[in-house]
C-alpha cells in the first residue's frame, strides 16, 4: 500500500527520522581524505618557504642598491633631494603615468582573472550539476511510474531492512551517483529517510544539523519552498571526506500535482574541483600581485626614459633663456648709459630728441629688469641659484621690507602697516636672507601697485605650529576666484592693460613662488572681489638650536640690491 501522500504544507511540518549510518569503509575513506584544510596546510608550508626566499632576495637587493646608490640616484632623480621645480614636475608626471598604467593593467588582470576563474568554475562544476539533475530526474520518473501503477512502495518488501536499498533507482544510476537519499512520508507527522548504500553515505549528507528545529536537511527544505521544486547546496562531510554537492528534487504525484510523493536528494563529492578552484584563485592572486609589482617598477623606469626628450627640451629652453638674458644685460646697460649721458646735454638737444632719449632710458631699464628676472627664474628652475642657509628672524625681514617700500607707498598715498604681534621668541626660519627679502618685497610691491590711492596694505609675521608665515594683505579690488590659481604663473596678469601701464611683466609672483619652493615652502593666495588680496608665504619654522648648513648648487649668489619684479 502506498504511504500517505501529503501537500507541501503538511510535508513542511513532518518530523525527520533519519536512518543512522556507520563510518565509511576503508576504500572510500582513503579516496576522499584529501580535504581543503589538509591542502591548505601544504600551501602554508609552500608560502612559508616563498616568504623566506623573498626576505633573502630583499636583503640582497638592499645591499645591491646600497652599493649602487649613486647610479640609481642619477637614473631616477628625486625632486625632494634637488628641490628643482622641473624635476618635481617630471616626477609627478612619471608617478601619474605609472599609476595610470598600473591601474589599467590591474583592471585588465582583474577582468581576465574573473573571466578565467568563472570559466574554470563552469567547466568543473557544470558537468556535476547536470549529472545530479539528470539522475535525480530519472529517480523521480521511476518513482512517479511506481505511483501510477499503484505498486506498493515498501522498502522492506524489496530488501532486508539492514541493507536499505529502498529508493526506486536503477542500477546504472546507483553506479553514477554514490550518495542517494529518498525522503518519504510514512505518516502525517513523520518522514522516513531511505539511504542508498547507507554504510557509504556520510550522515552529514542526509541528516539535519539541528533535528529539533528542522524536519529536513536545508537543501530539501529549500526545494520544498522553491517554486521550481528543486534546490542545491554544498555540505562538508565528516571524517575528512571533503565537500559534497547536494541536489534535492521534489517528486509530485502525477495524478495530483499538489500532492507530494517525496523528495529525492542526490550528491557527488566535489572536494577535488573546489581544491582546484582554490589553487587557481591563489595562483591568480600571486601572479597578479607579482605582475603589478613588475609593472610598477618597469613603468617608473620606462616613464623616466620616455620623458627624457621633454627634459632635454626643457633644459635647452632654460639654458637658452639664461644665456640670452645674460648676453642681453650688457648691451642694455650700455644703451641705457649712453642715453643717460646724452640726456645730460638736454639743453642742447631738440625737445623731440630729448623725449626720445627719455623713452630709450625707460625702455632699457624695463628690459634690463625683465632680463634680470628671466635669468633668476632660469637659475631657480635649473637649481643653479646658490642658497645660503642661516637662521633668520622673519620679523626682521618684514620690518626691512616695510622700510624699503614705505617711500613707494607714500608716493601713492597708501598706508603700509606692520601687524606683527610681539612675542617672547623670534619667528625663525632657515634660509637665504637676500632671497627672502626679495620675495617679501615682491609681495609688498604687488599689494601697493594694485591698491587704489587712499587705501592701505599690511604685513604680518606669525608662527603656526611648525610653520612660519609672512602675510601681505591689501584692500584693493581683489581677484576673481578663477584667477587665483594662476597668479604665480609666468607672464600671467589679471588686468593686462593695467599691468603694462605699471611696468609689470608678470614675473614677480613667479619668482616669489620659486624662492618659496627653494626654501621648502609655499606661496598661497586668498581673495574676494572688492575685499583685497592676501598673499601668504609659508616656510618651515626653525628654533635657535637649529644649526644651519650651506646647501645649493654652485652658482652666483643673488645680491641684496635687486630690482623689483613686475
Amino acid at each position: 500500500m502506498q504511504p500517505p501522500r501529503q501537500t507541501p504544507q503538511q510535508y513542511d511540518n513532518t518530523a525527520h527520522n533519519s536512518t543512522p549510518g556507520s563510518p565509511p569503509d576503508e576504500a572510500l575513506s582513503h579516496a576522499q581524505t584529501s580535504s581543503w584544510p589538509q591542502r591548505m596546510s601544504g600551501w602554508g608550508e609552500v608560502f612559508g618557504a616563498l616568504w623566506v626566499t623573498l626576505l633573502v632576495w630583499l636583503g640582497s637587493a638592499r645591499d645591491w642598491l646600497a652599493a649602487r646608490g649613486g647610479w640609481l640616484r642619477q637614473q631616477l632623480p628625486s625632486a625632494n633631494r634637488t628641490h628643482d621645480p622641473a624635476a618635481a614636475m617630471f616626477s609627478i608626471i612619471r608617478r601619474r603615468l605609472t599609476l595610470w598604467y598600473c591601474g589599467a593593467l590591474a583592471l585588465l588582470l582583474l577582468l581576465s582573472g574573473v573571466g578565467l576563474y568563472q570559466g574554470t568554475q563552469y567547466a568543473l562544476m557544470n558537468p556535476i550539476m547536470t549529472s545530479l539533475a539528470d539522475n535525480a530526474s530519472d529517480i523521480a520518473r521511476n518513482w512517479q511510474q511506481i505511483a501510477q501503477a499503484n505498486i506498493p512502495f515498501n522498502c522492506h518488501d524489496l530488501q532486508p531492512p539492514d541493507q536499505q536499498q529502498e529508493c526506486p533507482i536503477s542500477p546504472d544510476v546507483s553506479q553514477r551517483i554514490p550518495y542517494i537519499v529518498c525522503f518519504v512520508p510514512i505518516s502525517p507527522n513523520t518522514v522516513q529517510a531511505y539511504v542508498n548504500r547507507v554504510n557509504s553515505v556520510p550522515q552529514a549528507f542526509y541528516q539535519s544539523p539541528a533535528p529539533a528545529q528542522a524536519a529536513l536537511p536545508a537543501v530539501a527544505q529549500a526545494a520544498l519552498n522553491s517554486s521550481h521544486g528543486m534546490a542545491t547546496d554544498r555540505v562538508v562531510a565528516e571524517h575528512g571526506m571533503g565537500e559534497i554537492q547536494r541536489y534535492a528534487l521534489v517528486v509530485f504525484d502525477p495524478d495530483d500535482h499538489k500532492a507530494i510523493l517525496g523528495i529525492v536528494m542526490v550528491g557527488l563529492p566535489v572536494h577535488g574541483q573546489l581544491a582546484a578552484l582554490h589553487d587557481l584563485f591563489y595562483a591568480l592572486l600571486i601572479v597578479g600581485a607579482l605582475t603589478l609589482l613588475g609593472a610598477a617598477i618597469s613603468g617608473l623606469i620606462l616613464a623616466h626614459r620616455a620623458m627624457a626628450p621633454a627634459r632635454l627640451a626643457l633644459e635647452r629652453q632654460q639654458s637658452f633663456i639664461a644665456d640670452a638674458s645674460h648676453e642681453l644685460r650688457t648691451p642694455l646697460t650700455l644703451m641705457r648709459a649712453d642715453a643717460e649721458v646724452l640726456l645730460r646735454g638736454r639743453n642742447r638737444l631738440p625737445p623731440d630728441d630729448a623725449e626720445l632719449l627719455e623713452d630709450i632710458v625707460s625702455e632699457t631699464a624695463h628690459m634690463s629688469d625683465l632680463t634680470t628676472n628671466l635669468l633668476t627664474l632660469a637659475r631657480l628652475d635649473a637649481g643653479a641659484l646658490h642658497v645660503e642657509r642661516e637662521l633668520i628672524d622673519l620679523s626682521e625681514i618684514a620690518t626691512q621690507t616695510i622700510r624699503r617700500a614705505q617711500a613707494l607707498a607714500s608716493e601713492r598715498s597708501l598706508t603700509l602697516d606692520d601687524l606683527t604681534q610681539p612675542t617672547d621668541r623670534p619667528t625663525l626660519v632657515v634660509g637665504d636672507r637676500a632671497l627672502l627679502e626679495r620675495a617679501a618685497l615682491i609681495l609688498v610691491d604687488n599689494a601697493i601697485k594694485y591698491t587704489q590711492p587712499g587705501g592701505g596694505a599690511s604685513v604680518q609675521v606669525a608662527r603656526v605650529g611648525w610653520q612660519a608665515t609672512l602675510t601681505v594683505s591689501d584692500n584693493g579690488p581683489g581677484v576673481e576666484p578663477e584667477h587665483l590659481a594662476r597668479l604665480s604663473e609666468r607672464f600671467y596678469r589679471v588686468d593686462k592693460a593695467r599691468s603694462r601701464e605699471m611696468g609689470g611683466a608678470g614675473l614677480g609672483l613667479a619668482i616669489a613662488r620659486g624662492i618659496a619652493e627653494t626654501h621648502k615652502g609655499t606661496l598661497s593666495f586668498e581673495s574676494a572681489v572688492g575685499q583685497g588680496l592676501t598673499a601668504t608665504l609659508t616656510l618651515p619654522a626653525a628654533t635657535q638650536s637649529t644649526t644651519p648648513t650651506p646647501s645649493g648648487e654652485a652658482g652666483t649668489k643673488a645680491p641684496t640690491a635687486i630690482p623689483l619684479a613686475g
